[in-house]
C-alpha cells in the first residue's frame, strides 16, 4: 500500500484496535486467471508467542478457498471511515482531498482443522452476542442446525506484514478546527473521520 510517511501509523496498539473495530475485511488472493477477493469477518487474535493471527471462514461454495494453498501469502484489507475534504475549509488555496483510515495485513494462510474451526466459531459468536438481550450460544443450537457448519471452511492467517494509513489532514493542523466542524456537520462516515481526527488514532 502506498503511504506517504506523514500518514503512516506504526503504533501497534492503534493498529490492533483498528482491526478489531473494523473486522469485516476483504481477503485477497491469486486466482486461476484474476485476483480473487471475499468480504468476510476476520477476527484478530494473538498466538502464544505474541504473533498476530486472523481467524475466518469461507463458504464452502466460494471457489476462492480452493485456489489458496497452505503457506501461501494473502492480503487482508480493513477499511475504516473516510470522507471528502473540501479545500474551501482551508485558510489557503489548495485542491480538495480525501481523508481515510485503512490497514493492510499480509500473512501466511493455513486451513483450519475441524476442531480449530469450531473453537474459532465459538469465539466469534460469543464476541458478537455479548451485548444481546438473549445471546445465542452455539452449544445451545440443535444438531440439525449445526450441520450448516459443514458448509464452511475455516482458516488462519499469521501476520507477516502490517501497514496502516491514517490520513487525517496531517500537516494542516491550523485548519483542523474548521475541517472537524464541517465533517461533524455532515455526520455519518464524515463525522467518524472528525472523531478520529480528535482521538488517539490520529497521533
Amino acid at each position: 500500500m502506498y503511504i506517504p510517511p506523514k500518514y503512516r501509523n506504526e503504533d501497534p496498539e492503534a493498529i490492533r484496535r483498528f482491526i478489531r473495530e473494523h473486522a469485516f475485511g476483504i481477503l485477497v488472493s491469486g486466482g486461476a486467471e484474476t485476483p480473487m477477493a471475499t468480504h468476510l469477518p476476520l477476527e484478530l487474535e494473538e498466538a502464544g508467542n505474541g504473533q498476530l493471527v486472523l481467524c475466518g471462514h469461507f463458504a464452502r461454495a466460494n471457489p476462492q478457498w480452493q485456489h489458496i494453498a497452505d503457506g501461501q501469502q494473502v492480503l487482508c484489507i480493513f477499511n475504516g471511515p473516510h470522507a471528502y475534504v473540501s479545500s474551501s475549509w482551508y485558510q489557503q488555496e489548495e485542491v480538495p482531498t480525501w481523508n481515510y483510515m485503512a490497514v493492510h495485513l499480509t500473512g501466511t494462510y493455513r486451513q483450519q482443522t475441524e476442531a480449530e474451526l469450531w473453537a474459532s466459531l465459538h469465539r466469534l459468536v460469543d464476541r458478537y452476542e455479548a451485548d444481546s438481550e438473549a445471546p445465542v450460544r452455539l452449544q445451545d443450537l440443535s444438531e440439525a442446525t449445526l450441520r450448516q457448519v459443514r458448509g464452511i471452511v475455516g482458516f488462519t492467517i499469521t501476520a507477516t506484514r502490517l501497514e496502516a494509513a491514517f490520513k487525517l489532514s496531517q500537516g494542516r493542523e491550523q485548519d483542523h478546527p474548521r475541517i472537524v466542524s464541517e465533517l461533524q456537520r455532515r455526520g455519518g462516515a464524515s463525522g467518524a473521520v472528525a472523531d478520529a481526527m480528535q482521538g488517539p488514532e490520529s497521533l
